[in-house]
């Protein structure tokens, strides 16, 4: 029998062992929330952590299966690693048999020089650029690896830090890119998932990369002034007492009940349930 290369060691491990907890949600988020179309050209977007690996091969396989074409471009932004991370990002490129385009900015440079949302301002300006190539390379979605774990931690963040119930959308149109649409293929997928499937393979991903999570690294509680981590570990604790505590939140963010809420936002705009009210 042929030796199967690495790259389908992994992609059998994806339809086989985790065919239920990363194969299964993943095409039952990609069909739920009708994140792609007939047509599509894809920018999936590669940080080089091991949940935008994932999504690569993911999309990469899903492309092979599909029932309808679409087309693909794998985009590696480099916003200023150092020369280890660089090779490591090529090197599991290289091994799971992604074809990646990479470019080049100085986006940590910027972000670390911010006094206040180092972490907000470096995705805000990520954001932008990779809309902007990706646009350059004739597409017009990208994909970002923003997992089950990231809605929650998002929606709890938002309430404790932000003072508003905001959620993380599966996707969404660009207000400053018309026509681009960003898509979240991930979204169902637990990242507890995603670890042990790393594991499974001896998989070693970057993280970060940037002074911050360095910073994290080597706080004495591993939060540093994370506030996202620092929700990252809370709900790990209050999963002691309800390991479903995740499960109600997401099922939450997808029946909001608007009538029970003095005030909410829609279109930018604040409403009072005075309005209606008599």
């Amino acid at each position: 029998m042929r030796e199967l290369s690495p790259a389908q060691k992994i992609e059998r491990s994806i339809t086989k062992t985790y065919r239920d907890t990363i194969w299964n949600p993943f095409i039952r988020a990609v069909k739920q929330y009708e994140l792609l179309r007939e047509g599509d050209r894809v920018a999936v977007c590669i940080s080089g952590g091991k949940d935008s690996m994932l999504l690569a091969k993911l999309m990469q396989m899903l492309r092979r299966y599909s029932d309808f074409p679409f087309d693909l471009e794998f985009l590696v932004m480099d916003p200023g690693y150092n020369a280890e991370n660089r090779a490591r990002i090529e090197e599991n490129a290289r091994l799971m048999e992604i074809p990646i385009t990479v470019f080049e900015t100085d986006i940590f440079d910027v972000a670390d020089k911010a006094e206040k949302y180092p972490c907000y301002l470096c995705a805000k300006m990520r954001r932008g650029h990779l809309y902007k190539k990706a646009r350059e390379l004739g597409c017009n979605k990208i994909a970002l690896g923003h997992h089950f774990s990231d809605v929650i931690e998002t929606t709890v963040l938002s309430l404790f830090y932000g003072s508003q119930l905001q959620g993380m959308m599966p996707k969404l149109h660009s207000t400053n890119y018309e026509g681009m649409e960003l898509i979240r293929p991930l979204y169902c997928v637990h990242e507890e998932d995603i670890l042990r499937w790393c594991a499974y393979h001896d998989l070693r991903f970057i993280r970060c990369a940037c002074k911050v999570t360095e910073r994290i690294a080597h706080s004495a509680d591993g939060t540093g002034d994370s506030k996202r981590q620092e929700i990252k570990l809370l709900i790990r604790r209050l999963r002691q007492d309800n390991p479903n505590i995740e499960n109600s939140i997401f099922n939450a963010i997808h029946a909001v009940h608007i009538d029970t809420f003095p005030g909410y936002k829609s279109g930018g705009e604040h409403h009072s349930f005075l309005e209606d009210y008599e």
